[in-house]
């Protein structure tokens, strides 16, 4: 076994599952016997993940924890300061009540919404007003993690598809022969956002040039269009 230690901008493999402190209730898990246990989404596709190490896709504190690490099991337990935040007083807005019935929303306490690109909770309506809890759903929480470090990542293919997925890409497919990558798209992308996935694929595996194809998902032709 490796006796490499984990260090910033490594590739590594994980499991994890993350808990609430005061109740020991699980939130997130990559594990599917915990999440069925937990009576988490069951159509959710759970799985170890690779993550780049100091690229934010688990918590900072988590991911300064693992370096110098090797492979095995880890605990941490987080602070809501080292985690999602302390509640704001300030995050609490009154939004009025018709910017919901513009959108065809009846709003009620405990009601998920989107405002302005922000994501909220509805914790009053009264009369012509609502008021919406901009803090994040586990801000004020303490947490505990269990992390155990699966495998090294030394393939750039895999590397490349964690980015790809960590950013959110709609892709097919992608491949990496000799430091040249090519990514296939299912829809079109805007150049900024290219630009970003080739910024990170070069300075996180060493990519000397992506390139990108645009394959549309194909709709399956309806009864009367196959006549």
């Amino acid at each position: 076994m490796e006796s490499k230690k984990i260090k910033k901008g490594d590739f590594v493999e994980i499991d994890y599952t993350g808990k609430l402190k005061d109740d020991n209730s699980v939130f997130d898990t990559t594990l599917k016997e915990v999440a069925i246990a937990s009576n988490l989404n069951k159509e959710a596709d759970y799985k170890p993940v690779i993550i780049c190490v100091g690229e934010g896709l688990l918590l900072p504190a988590i991911e300064e924890g693992l370096i110098g690490k090797n492979f095995g099991k880890f605990s941490f337990e987080l602070q809501p300061d080292e985690a999602f935040g302390r509640k704001s007083g300030k995050l609490l807005k009154l939004v009025p009540i018709r910017v919901f019935k513009q959108q065809d929303i009846m709003p009620y306490p405990g009601l998920d919404v989107n405002i302005d690109g922000q994501y909220g909770i509805i914790r009053n309506v009264s009369g012509g007003r609502v008021i919406v809890d901009f803090n994040h759903p586990l801000s004020g929480r303490e947490l505990s993690y269990k992390v155990e470090v699966k495998r090294f990542i030394t393939n750039d293919k895999e590397k490349l598809d964690s980015i790809l997925t960590g950013l959110g890409v709609p892709y097919n497919s992608c491949s990496v022969k000799e430091k040249n990558a090519m990514i296939v798209l299912n829809q079109d992308m805007p150049v900024d956002y290219k630009k970003l996935i080739d910024e990170k694929a070069k300075e996180l595996v060493g990519i000397n040039k992506v390139s990108y194809i645009t394959k549309k998902k194909e709709e399956k032709p309806t009864s009367e269009q196959q006549k």
